[in-house]
């Protein structure tokens, strides 16, 4: 396939950096049509740009970008672009919990409040027949278990004084945090599944009062210094900004820069001043770090010589948790412990096996783990615009899956 500027589709080589193993080589013919697919949203004025990584067995078999970084200055997309990964981030404080739990510092069955007391007496906003709210005592406390697979109880997001926390980062995780205690639950513990923010916050200020350390010095120091992941990060270093994406939003076929009012706040800002360290969506990376802290998950918890998780860890985490419950952001979904994983015949039909995981982000970021497959995929967009954003992800999901 011939590749030109125009085009602004860059393949990477990686077979002289990282040599693909015999099991792990693809039909060249079908990874080269991903970014060519992929291209066909930048064109139509949908998404300003894409990074893709697709790997089999340990080895990196495809990495391609297309479109901009930056489409004011046409600066073009590349393959170590910096993203706001948004929940990605979740399973990055999850495996920061395990970490913890593999030391004996804490259980996965411990009351919230035996960490945080100022979750003692939390309570739960209850509703009568003629609808008339009330609080009452729930019928017991949240756990961290409860917190890892969004079924504390636990609503979305702050409100109230804090609903602009998300945008002006301005408080910290120990602040934040005991304040988010105050607010009732909003169902039973264990009884129902609702996607909470507030409670993977709540993770990571565990993982502070537990550890001694602030959140993002813990996950740098035993999660990103091992893995190599040198380009992760919450608070973004001067000399990187130029390598981050700005993110946009598509109105009639043309792309125009998010507003202020998205998580992180504007994002050509580079959270300048930002103090609040967001467990729950804050993480920035590239499909690199990316596929190292995956590989590390499908390697059952270690990567190149270092290991980060017990086999154990990995496999209580992506066991599927929530039983029957409806869950989850595509079809046939289950919980793990911060981790979405496919339970049902219906996940299959996005050629994801029976027993994967991955997660998404706000922002149309992806990442997942096939471990039947052997396959590790990633996928990075920087767009509010959710439709566009999705059919390119599922997209990909397909044709690289179909490429083995």
């Amino acid at each position: 396939m011939k590749r030109t500027a125009l085009l602004l589709i860059a393949s990477w080589p990686l077979a002289a950096a990282q040599p693909a193993a015999p099991a792990a080589v693809a039909d060249p013919q079908k990874l080269a049509q991903i970014p060519v697919r992929m291209k066909e949203f930048v064109d139509r004025g949908q998404l300003s740009g894409v990074v893709t990584l697709v790997a089999r067995r340990g080895a990196v078999v495809a990495h391609d970008a297309v479109g901009w970084q930056n489409v004011e200055e046409k600066k073009p997309m590349r393959k170590d672009t910096i993203f706001q990964i948004m929940s990605m981030t979740k399973p990055v404080t999850g495996v920061a919990i395990m970490i913890l739990a593999e030391e004996g510092r804490l259980r996965l069955v411990d009351p919230v409040e035996k960490h945080i007391p100022e979750f003692r007496g939390q309570m739960l906003e209850a509703t009568d027949a003629s609808g008339a709210k009330s609080l009452k005592k729930p019928s017991r406390v949240i756990t961290i278990a409860d917190l890892m697979t969004h079924t504390s109880g636990m609503q979305a997001n702050p409100s109230g004084e804090w609903k602009d926390l998300y945008q002006k980062l301005d408080r910290t995780l120990a602040e934040a945090v005991p304040a988010f205690a105050k607010y009732p639950l909003v169902f039973e513990p264990g009884s129902k599944w609702q996607y909470s923010n507030m409670g993977i916050a709540t993770l990571g200020r565990i993982v502070e009062v537990v550890s001694g350390q602030k959140f993002e010095k813990f996950i740098e120091q035993r999660i990103f210094f091992p893995l190599g992941m040198k380009d992760s990060f919450i608070f973004p270093p001067a000399e990187k900004t130029g390598r981050i994406a700005i993110v946009y939003r598509s109105v009639n076929g043309k792309l125009e820069r998010a507003g202020a009012d998205i998580l992180g706040g504007p994002s050509w800002e580079f959270r300048k001043g930002a103090v609040y360290s967001g467990p729950e969506f804050a993480l920035y990376s590239t499909a690199e770090d990316l596929f190292r802290f995956h590989q590390m998950m499908l390697n059952g918890g270690q990567f190149q010589g270092k290991r980060i998780l017990s086999k154990a860890s990995v496999e209580v985490m992506t066991a599927t948790h929530t039983g029957d419950l409806k869950t989850g952001h595509i079809p046939g979904a289950g919980r793990g412990l911060t981790w979405e994983t496919v339970r049902t015949p219906e996940g299959t039909l996005l050629y994801l096996s029976d027993g994967a995981y991955g997660h998404g982000g706000a922002f149309g970021t992806h990442g997942w783990v096939d471990p039947k497959r052997a396959l590790v995929g990633i996928f990075l967009v920087q767009s509010t615009s959710g439709s566009a954003a999705l059919d390119a992800k599922y997209a990909f999901m397909q044709m690289a899956t179909a490429s083995f």
